[in-house]
């Protein structure tokens, strides 16, 4: 493989070499992702160091026979404040030998590591938690999904007798458990919340997800990648299009792709409606909780009218169907785009009296000033990201620090709280549903015409285009794409092997952001634990993959 060295990359080699006391080996470069190979001595001093440079463990998972090797292979994905590109340390794992565990250095390494032995069989020394995570009591023993030996179908769920999922204990005086869900009155998808209270005041909370695992991972093995973009939609409901969006990125970067213009600035405009209806949604949710149905309503109306703008211009209400590896599936005509303009001004009117009727109000801003509140110092280690981040004084934003598509050229505006209190998430929220009707008026502005598609692709994938269209090439290699979601930054790895899927990786925002909440309730009481939920608004099924 002939790789390009950059700066950046000639850099991060330098540091690794420092560091590890030897040379590591360049597998892979481009312009947002470096992937190094150190010896498994030199991964003792990496770690540490990296720890101290601040860099946030994003990610870490699995490959099988990854470019043709045995055993296993793990991908550390490491990534600094601002433009810095993702730093991947590759690691090599033999089956049945345990790997040392990184999550006392990166505690967000813990979720990670028991996923990866769920999936793979791999254990890891030094874990502080060993339990299993998406694995619940009904499977089997020795089973791990992801391993290539294992073929989708039924299993047969085993007995769970003696196997009970143990949950942190609290003892003292005067301390009592207060268990919640999995199972919850409305419709709502399953989590289960195990407080310990003294009096009112919750001072510890654990959390136990993973009822809804659905084996998506599994699932893309072995099918083109068009054949895997209603997998990604599906991955969470109302980030459709910012997952379709991060799968189809992975796939263009694999196989030189260049999406064109028309096609990247209508993406965008899609991915700030959705996060428009989403933000709108936490809003009003926020206002309920509290039981102020007179400020959610004008809220919700304004989800909705959002929702029927999304399926006039694209015939869907959650946008899907319309993104495709090399750009989208059909174009949306410049009568509808010229509407948008007419809507969007009569919206933010409507969304301005909303929102100055929500913060006059002293007894919804008494719920939520000073509650559930998340310092600073937590994102990094535990790689917050999105609104909950931003309204604790971290400014990071996926569409600035690495920018993609049309964000290239049209940036969004920021917006900082640094309380982190559900009323600082409440105003961000607010600040980033103005900053997307925004961006969508400067999008809308002087489009020019042509393709949505790029109809030259060497890409075994869309066989819809007319003539010219794809060609076949059967496409191998891997890459990374990063994209900031509603909630906030989505991963998507994606590995081809001769034109189809041997390995997709997927980590929501949400898999990251559900562990704040344990630290988010602490000296709250338990009344106001639907708000602080609803503040940060998780997806149970972006998580539950």
């Amino acid at each position: 493989m002939d790789i390009k060295i950059n700066k950046d990359t000639a850099d991060l080699l330098s540091m690794v070499s420092s560091i590890a006391g030897e040379e590591p080996e360049l597998l892979n470069a481009r312009e947002n992702e470096i992937y190094l190979k150190v010896s498994e001595t030199g991964f003792k001093d990496i770690f540490p160091s990296l720890a101290e440079r601040k860099y946030s463990l994003i990610a870490l998972f699995c490959a099988e026979a990854f470019e043709k090797k045995e055993g296993f292979t793990l991908f550390y994905v490491f990534k600094q404040a601002g433009r810095a590109p993702a730093l991947v340390l590759v690691r090599e794992a033999v089956r049945g030998k345990k790997v040392t565990s990184v999550a006392e250095i990166f505690p967000s390494a813990s979720w990670f590591e028991r996923e990866v032995r769920d999936g793979f069989g791999l254990d890891f020394t030094g874990a502080f938690d060993t339990r299993r995570l998406f694995l619940h009591e009904c499977y089997p023993e020795g089973f791990h999904p992801l391993q290539k030996a294992f073929k989708n179908g039924p299993i047969r769920p085993t007995e769970t007798s003696g196997r009970e999922y143990k949950f942190r204990q609290v003892k003292g005086e005067g301390v009592y458990q207060i268990p919640v869900g999995p199972v919850h009155a409305g419709i709502i998808e399953p989590g289960h919340f195990r407080f310990s209270v003294i009096g009112e005041p919750i001072f510890s909370l654990e959390i136990r997800l993973f009822y809804k695992h659905r084996g998506i991972e599994k699932l893309a093995e072995g099918k083109k990648p068009s054949e895997c973009v209603a997998l990604a939609e599906a991955v969470s409901g109302d980030e459709s299009m910012a997952n379709a969006t991060g799968f189809c990125m992975a796939v263009e970067q694999v196989c030189g792709i260049n999406v064109p213009e028309r096609a990247e600035r209508l993406r965008a405009i899609m991915l700030e409606l959705e996060r428009t209806y989403s933000l709108l949604g936490d809003l009003a949710g926020m206002a309920v909780d509290v039981g102020f149905a007179l400020v959610a309503s004008p809220f919700f109306m304004l989800r909705e009218e959002v929702l029927r703008q999304n399926e006039k211009l694209t015939g869907s209400r959650f946008l899907r169907g319309m993104t495709i590896p090399g750009g989208l599936k059909k174009d949306v005509p410049d009568s509808l785009l010229k509407d948008l303009p007419a809507f969007l001004e009569k919206f933010s009117r409507a969304f301005e009296s909303a929102y100055d009727r929500a913060i006059s109000s002293s007894s919804l801003i008494d719920r939520f000033a000073t509650t559930g509140m998340i310092k600073k110092e937590l994102v990094s280690p535990l790689n917050l990201t999105g609104p909950l981040a931003r309204a604790s004084g971290y400014p990071a934003d996926t569409r600035l620090d690495r920018p993609y598509g049309a964000y290239r050229d049209f940036a969004p505006e920021p917006s900082v709280r640094k309380r982190g209190d559900v009323l600082s998430r409440f105003e961000v929220k607010a600040d980033e549903v103005r900053a997307s009707a925004g961006l969508i008026l400067r999008l809308a502005e002087n489009f020019q015409q042509g393709p949505v598609f790029a109809e030259s692709a060497e890409y075994d994938g869309y066989a819809g285009q007319s003539s010219g269209g794809v060609s076949g090439s059967g496409a191998t290699g891997y890459s990374l794409a990063l994209v900031e979601a509603p909630r906030g930054q989505n991963l998507h790895w994606i590995y081809l092997k001769n034109g189809l899927v041997d390995r997709y990786k997927i980590r929501t925002a949400s898999f990251c952001n559900w562990q704040a909440i344990e630290h988010a309730v602490i000296g709250n009481i338990v009344p106001d634990f639907p708000l602080i939920n609803k503040s940060l608004n998780l997806s149970y099924a972006g998580t539950d993959l």
